[in-house]
């Protein structure tokens, strides 16, 4: 790493709700922001590349297959016994 004689300052703009989050995780982990992204940068040099997957967030078959059951009972239904409390499904669930 640089010494401090060779460093310089970074200046970024971020949500002030993820900046607190952050700075509470940092310190949990016994570090400050500077430490926690110089720890990135080193990483990410090193790597030569982003030191974790960045992906979209793609839901699996299993998700897709009850979302389209899902919309499916909403489009019709009259097909499908409903419930207005949890009671009753377990009764039902039961037999």
């Amino acid at each position: 790493m640089e010494s401090i004689s060779n460093s310089t300052n970074l200046n970024i703009r971020i949500d002030s709700n993820l900046k607190k989050e952050a700075e509470d995780l940092f310190k949990r982990l016994g570090m400050n922001m500077t430490s926690a992204i110089n720890v990135f940068l080193t990483q990410s040099v090193k790597e030569q590349a982003i030191p974790f997957a960045i992906k979209e967030n793609k839901p699996n078959k299993k998700l897709l297959k009850a979302l389209k059951e899902a919309d499916k009972m909403t489009k019709h239904p009259e097909k499908y016994k409903w419930y207005d409390n949890v009671d009753d499904l377990m009764k039902d669930l039961e037999k």
